[in-house]
């Protein structure tokens, strides 16, 4: 684990050395982005309960997903929440290019961003926008990716809880997402990786 961190550090300041150098006058941010697969199976979490009760909590098992993204700056906590109902390399190219837009990358600041290597993640065929430059995790490396630590805070309305149609999820997750847009503090202290690095401000 800790060479596979130093790696991604190397990496990472190499990265923001060069878009430094590149483009002196904005700021350049390094943030994480990763994808949650959130479905109509419940969710089961261990609850306090009297010696002796054993807790039940309500379940149908049904196959139908939700996909929630997520781009967030682990220093500062600010984050980017998009939900849909499938993944895919044509899906990912739009979404990249609605995340630059509402960012302001290339405009207001330049985007390092950090991504496993699933297959829609890479090239070839994936146009990258302007201002925003991609770098890859170590394969099988989730313990490094900070989006990681948000899916446990964004499911916290759904534990143990029945949700009825996809409708009903998509309405539960907006709103959890407004939530924690508008509360940073109930995540911060996952994503901010002490080693993640801070953003630069040009001098």
């Amino acid at each position: 684990m800790r060479d596979l961190d130093n790696q991604v550090q190397k990496k990472l300041t190499v990265a923001v050395e060069e878009e430094t150098a590149k483009h002196p006058d904005k700021v350049i941010e390094v943030f994480a982005s990763d994808e949650h697969r959130i479905g109509l199976k419940p969710i089961i979490r261990r609850v306090w309960a009297p010696v002796g009760d054993r807790p039940r909590a309500s379940g149908d098992h049904r196959f139908e997903w939700l996909y929630v993204t997520a781009f967030v700056q682990p220093s500062s906590g600010e984050v980017f929440w998009y939900i849909a109902n499938g993944v895919s390399k044509p899906f990912f190219e739009k979404l990249l290019a609605t995340f630059a837009q509402e960012a302001g990358a290339s405009r207001e600041r330049i985007i390092i961003l950090v991504l496993d290597n699933a297959g829609w993640h890479t090239r070839p065929g994936l146009h990258v926008p302007d201002g925003i430059r991609l770098v890859y995790l170590p394969p099988h490396s989730p313990e490094l990716q900070p989006a990681e630590c948000l899916w446990p805070v964004l499911d916290e309305p759904l534990a143990n809880q029945h949700v009825a149609t996809l409708q009903d999820l998509d309405r539960i997750i907006a709103d959890r997402c407004i939530t924690l847009v508008a509360a940073p503090d109930l995540y911060q202290g996952r994503v901010d990786f002490h080693w993640w690095p801070k953003p630069i401000r040009p001098t």
